[in-house]
């Protein structure tokens, strides 16, 4: 199944709905300025939950972080990923591997982030996937 962008109102249907999110690679506020820092820090000052997923931090903003998604106990309607292109389909493999009912609707790989073949893997299985755009940003179009 081939990649395609999605139409400027599916982001938007996307962003509207999404009362919870998993951020693969967040980071904490030690680094208050990255935006694996600001644009999780800005979801949740609008009302979205925020799953940290990283391993090499114990929490952020309020919620304990998970070592990976296979950790994930609860469905999150979007899984963000802030890590470099090259280790993205390692992160599809993860998610695809989840049981069916923790599969997140979407994964939105950040601004910077495009990975193909990871995408098709996850279209494949009707996992909606945005690349290279960033969440904030559509968020403030919303005025969320």
């Amino acid at each position: 199944m081939a990649w395609t962008e999605p139409s400027d109102a599916e982001v938007t249907s996307i962003v509207r709905s999404a009362k919870l999110v998993a951020v693969v690679g967040m980071k904490n506020a030690s680094a208050p300025l990255a935006p694996a820092f600001t644009v999780p820090a800005h979801m949740k000052e609008r009302g979205i939950r925020v799953i940290p997923v990283n391993p090499t931090i114990r929490e952020a903003l309020g919620e304990p972080a998970l070592a990976s998604v296979a950790a994930l106990r609860e469905r999150p309607d979007v899984i963000q990923v802030f890590r470099r292109s090259e280790l993205v389909e390692p992160i599809a493999d993860e998610i695809i591997q989840l049981p069916e009912t923790m599969r997140p609707k979407v994964v939105w790989l950040q601004s910077g982030i495009a990975n193909l073949a990871a995408a098709e893997k996850l279209e494949a299985l009707g996992i909606r996937v945005v690349m290279d755009r960033c969440f904030a940003v559509d968020l403030a179009k919303l005025g969320r």
